[in-house]
């Protein structure tokens, strides 16, 4: 059990922090209270993990050859990775981190799957794009019916509300589906954990990291990100939602903050707004770049260093 620690710790720092990008609008902007949101997300999330998580567990597990101590070295070295990038102020992604981590250990193996690899690589740099087209799309759609609903302020805000309530519900489903390879994937790889038992494990650690520490994120967050109307909240969260359940049906976890990022560029394009500053995208691409070699990194050195020797003189 101790084994699984590192992986446990991640989950928790998973759901504590990419809650908000589910809830964290509707909660920020007082359309939800914190703990209906916490509660349902804490539900869909181990839904997600346990019904749908197979598939991005089998792609990250076949990506290298693991045994115990390298699968324990990979997490703590991306849960390591993830707690500077989010210190510093990056916008962190736990998959970019834990696919780090494991090209570290593939490179200390000399054996890597090249071609799955490739295929999580080509997902990350689609996954903003993909949210971003998928945005524009689901606006104009949503705007068209709701305009044509006619309702007064009191029905549109019941509306919206419900909307909110399903989309979040909808993307921590996803999240859970998606991200749960992040957590325990590797523990599968090293013949720890069956695949079913590490997508329970996995759903339950993110979901209580959402339950104990995602309330000041959620509050804080979904403001930081940028303001945006309960609409254009809806057509984000939602957007997000579809985009990460996509790449969870190819089998590839990836970031819902950047699927995030990508459905609110979408809302700017249609809206003529510059929702997004410049620095929040030289950020973003910054970390892309810095989150899997610092992983990378973390694992050979922690590697080399529970592997030395003390010779006496």
């Amino acid at each position: 059990m101790l084994s699984l620690l590192g992986g446990i710790f991640l989950g928790w720092s998973l759901g504590a922090n990419d809650a908000s990008n589910v809830f964290g609008t509707a909660v920020s902007s007082r359309m939800l209270r914190f703990w209906t949101a916490a509660v349902l997300a804490s539900v869909f999330v181990v839904a997600g993990a346990v019904l749908s998580g197979q598939a991005g567990i089998e792609t990250l597990k076949g990506l290298t050859v693991f045994k115990l101590e390298q699968a324990v070295i990979s997490s703590v070295a991306a849960a390591l990775t993830v707690t500077i990038m989010t210190i510093v102020g990056l916008p962190v992604s736990t998959s970019q981190a834990v696919v780090g981590a494991i090209l570290g250990i593939g490179l200390l193996n000399n054996q890597l799957n090249i071609a799955g690899l490739g295929k999580v690589v080509a997902c990350w740099i689609g996954t903003p794009i993909g949210g971003a087209v998928i945005a524009v799309f689901l606006y104009h759609l949503m705007a068209f019916i709701y305009n044509r609903m006619n309702l007064n302020l009191i029905r549109s805000d019941i509306l919206l509300r419900t909307c909110l309530i399903i989309s979040g519900s909808y993307g921590a489903y996803a999240l859970g589906a998606n991200n749960v390879a992040n957590v325990t994937a590797v523990f599968v790889g090293a013949g720890l954990l069956t695949v079913f038992s590490a997508a329970l494990i996995g759903g339950i650690s993110i979901a209580a990291g959402i339950l104990t520490y995602s309330r000041p994120v959620m509050e804080t967050v979904g403001k930081k990100l940028v303001r945006l109307d309960p609409f254009s909240a809806l057509v984000v969260v939602t957007a997000m939602g579809i985009t990460v359940h996509i790449y969870t049906l190819i089998g590839v976890p990836v970031s819902t903050s950047q699927a995030v990022v990508g459905g609110v560029l979408g809302v700017g394009i249609v809206k003529g707004a510059n929702t997004v500053k410049k620095k929040t995208l030289v950020n973003i691409l910054l970390a892309w770049c810095l989150t899997p070699v610092v992983a990378c990194f973390f694992a050979l050195m922690i590697h080399f260093i529970a592997h030395l020797q003390y010779i006496p003189g």
